[in-house]
C-alpha cells in the first residue's frame, strides 16, 4: 500500500443471501465482530433463516433480511441497488457463491464502492467467459481462503494481480481447554471426524478404515460429529460393518472445544476442502490431525509435523496413519502441540480479519 489512503473508519456491506453454507458463518462473524471494534460501520444482507442472520444478532450492525434462491434470481437487484447509492458504502463485500453472481448487475463507476468476494470452496472454475467476466470486471478484488483455491482461479483466467490470499481464522482461546489427553475408554484411542454428512466429507472412508483397523485388532473408537443428508447412509454402512460398538454417531455438534476435548487424533478424509476450517480447529485443540491431500488441507495442515496426509478415497492409507499415531502416542502428542503453535501463528480470527481490512484500503487506493 503506498498510505495515500486515510485509514478512516469505513461504510461496509456485507452481503450472504444463502440459508446455511458449510460453516463458513463463522468466519463472517470474526470478521463483523473485529470491524466493529475498529470503528467501521457494518450492514449485514443475510438470509433471515440461517445461522449468519441469528448469530450476529448481539453485534452492533443493522441486520437486514436478503433471500436470493439461485444465481438467475434477479428479484432483489432493484433494492440493492437503491441502497448502496443511498447508504454511500466503500466496501460491498459478497461471501458466498450465490452472492458473487449479484455483482454482474450493480453499478461500476468512481462514486460506486469497491466490491469484493470471498471464494471459499475447491470446486473448479472453468475457464469461460462468465468467470473472466465476473472475476476480472465486475468485482474489484477476490479473497481466496487458500492458495490453492488462488491458483484454481488462475488457471481459469482469474487476473492474479486481483486475487489475495486470505487464510480463514479460528478462535484458538477458545480451544484452550480441548488441550488434553482424552480419556481412555478400556485403553482405546478416540478419532474424532467432525464435519456435514455429505459425500465431499468422505466419512464413509473413515468407516472403511475402522472396519480394517477391527480387522488388525486396533482398539479405536471413532466418534463422527454433523448432520447432513447421508446420516442414514452411513448409519447403516456402520451396521453393516459391524461397527456398532466402535463408531459412535452424534448428530449436529454445538459446541465443538467440548468435541475435540474427548478425541485423542482427528481425521478429516475430505475429498475437496476450501481449506478445513475443523481440521484448524483440531490443530488450536492440540490433536494431531490426519487429513486428506486436498485443497487447503496440505497448506493447513503440515505432513508429518502437525499431523498425517493421506491420498483422498484410500481406506487402506487412512487406516494405517490411524494405526501409526495410535502406537506412537508420544510422536502423536508432538504433533498436536506442533499443530496449535501453528493454528496460534498463522490461522486467527483477527489475523484474517486484519487482512481483510488491509485489503479494503488496498482497493480504495487511488489508482496510479
Amino acid at each position: 500500500m503506498s498510505g495515500s489512503v486515510e485509514r478512516r473508519p469505513l461504510r461496509i456491506l456485507h452481503v450472504d443471501p444463502e440459508r446455511n453454507w458449510g460453516g463458513g458463518e463463522a468466519q463472517v462473524i470474526g470478521l463483523l465482530s473485529y470491524l466493529a471494534s475498529k470503528g467501521h460501520q457494518n450492514d449485514l444482507l443475510a438470509h433471515p433463516a440461517g445461522q449468519l442472520f441469528a448469530r450476529s444478532q448481539s453485534l452492533a450492525i443493522e441486520r437486514i433480511p436478503f433471500v436470493v434462491r439461485n444465481d438467475l434470481d434477479l428479484r432483489e437487484i432493484p433494492g440493492l441497488r437503491q441502497r448502496i447509492h443511498r447508504e454511500k458504502y466503500d466496501i460491498v463485500h459478497f461471501h458466498t457463491k450465490r452472492a458473487h453472481a449479484l455483482s454482474l448487475w450493480l453499478r461500476q463507476g468512481k462514486t460506486c464502492p469497491k466490491y469484493v468476494v470471498t471464494r471459499r470452496m475447491d470446486y473448479p472454475e472453468k475457464p469461460r467467459w462468465y468467470t473472466r467476466c465476473l472475476y476480472n470486471r465486475r468485482v474489484d478484488g477476490v479473497v481466496a481462503i487458500s492458495q490453492m483455491i488462488a491458483d484454481s482461479l488462475i488457471d481459469a483466467g482469474v487476473e492474479g494481480k486481483r486475487i489475495r490470499v486470505i487464510y480463514s481464522g479460528i478462535d484458538a482461546t477458545s480451544f484452550a481447554s480441548s488441550v488434553r489427553r482424552a480419556d481412555r475408554r478400556d485403553g482405546a484411542t478416540v478419532v474424532g471426524c467432525l464435519a456435514v454428512l455429505e459425500e465431499r466429507k468422505g466419512q464413509r472412508f473413515l468407516l472403511d478404515a475402522a472396519a480394517i483397523l477391527k480387522q488388525r485388532g486396533v482398539n479405536v473408537i471413532c466418534r463422527i460429529g454433523g448432520a447432513g443428508s447421508l446420516k442414514t447412509d452411513l448409519e447403516n454402512i456402520a451396521a453393516q460393518k459391524g461397527l456398532q460398538d466402535s463408531v459412535v454417531f452424534l448428530g449436529f455438534v454445538a459446541d465443538a472445544p467440548a468435541f475435540l476435548a474427548e478425541v485423542d487424533i482427528f481425521v478429516l478424509p475430505s475429498l475437496y476442502e476450501g481449506l478445513g476450517v475443523a481440521a484448524l480447529e483440531a490443530m488450536a485443540a492440540e490433536k494431531p490431525v490426519i487429513a486428506s491431500r486436498v485443497g487447503g488441507l496440505v497448506e493447513s495442515v503440515v505432513d508429518g509435523q502437525t499431523g498425517l496426509l493421506i491420498d483422498a478415497r484410500n481406506s487402506v492409507a487412512l487406516a494405517d496413519a490411524i494405526e501409526e499415531l495410535v502406537r506412537d502416542p508420544i510422536r502423536a502428542e508432538e504433533m498436536g502441540r506442533k499443530g496449535r503453535s501453528r493454528a496460534l501463528e498463522c490461522f486467527t480470527l483477527e489475523q484474517m480479519a486484519k487482512r481483510n481490512e488491509d485489503f479494503y484500503y488496498e482497493l480504495l487506493e487511488p489508482a496510479a
